[in-house]
């Protein structure tokens, strides 16, 4: 079920474009570049102890609420945006690499999307050298994808599954069978309790732009622009917060749990989620 008229164009406003003419390969590689550069990669609900959301909540969260988040919420929203303009989109599951080594599946959301050749959209992986690209990689293509963000290149991989590397590091590996947008709620549970969880290590916010990028991670803001490094130790949470807002356009009162460590973050969003939902996972 798509989105309604209304909620599709604030989503469209909150990436900076309108409504599209063609929902062809041109309109396609226009949105997740206004999205990519206009939606940061973070984390905040988590010291915030608000669960995170996934499918409608998320469009929610990033196109009324100005938020971003991390690549579940990302990613099930810009499917749901760009089914609503008449894309055909598969949501698939992928494993992270870390080194070599591949992690559990389900750890990250894509998705294909046909227009029609098939693309691969992702707009919420990873930080640094390790991130997405900014515009669709072609998903049947096997030679070196150029992008702004480094060279990408999609393997055939066992079982019929596809890799994805960055400047010859593997940064995934997709699974091809298609996924509804539910399968992840139990790797959600995981995602917010896990002590491991790559979601409570430490608060993080992340903003490419064309010429840079914005980076936040605890107390540590890192701005890079036009090829120069401004580091900036940040003092308490009132500096933290004016960073989210100034550089991110997040706005919050207050942030609980910052520099919390990740068992005291999973209990409290074990509680939360509890309270979200009536029961337990």
């Amino acid at each position: 079920m798509g989105l309604d008229h209304s909620t599709v164009e604030s989503y469209l406003a909150r990436i900076g474009t309108t409504w599209p003419k063609a929902t062809d390969e041109h309109t396609l590689r226009t949105i997740q570049e206004r999205h990519v550069l206009s939606v940061p990669f973070e984390n905040v609900d988590c010291f915030l102890r608000r669960p995170l959301r996934l499918g409608e909540g998320a469009v929610e969260k990033i196109a009324r609420q100005h938020r971003g988040g991390g690549c579940y919420e990302l990613n099930s929203a810009l499917g749901l945006l760009l089914e609503s303009l008449g894309y055909p989109v598969t949501i698939m599951a992928a494993r992270v690499y870390h080194g070599d080594v591949l992690m559990p599946p389900m750890r990250h959301l894509v998705l294909r999307v046909d227009a029609p050749t098939p693309y691969l959209v992702d707009v919420g992986f990873g930080f640094g050298q390790d991130r997405n690209s900014l515009l669709p990689l072609r998903f049947d293509e096997r030679e070196p994808q150029h992008d702004p963000f480094g060279t990408y290149q999609l393997a055939d991989a066992p079982s019929g599954d596809v890799d994805v590397l960055r400047e010859g590091r593997p940064l995934y590996r997709i699974e091809r069978h298609p996924r509804a947008v539910e399968d992840f709620e139990h790797t959600l549970w995981w995602f917010h309790t896990a002590r491991e969880s790559p979601m409570l290590q430490a608060l993080f916010c992340v903003l490419p732009m064309r010429d840079g990028r914005a980076s936040l991670k605890n107390d540590s803001f890192v701005l890079l622009k036009n090829g120069e490094r401004m580091c900036e130790q940040l003092e308490g949470v009132g500096q933290v917060r004016k960073a989210l807002s100034e550089f991110f356009s997040i706005e919050v009162d207050a942030i609980p749990d910052f520099m919390r460590g990740p068992e005291v973050l999973g209990a409290a969003m074990a509680v939360a989620v509890e309270e979200s939902t009536g029961h337990a996972e």
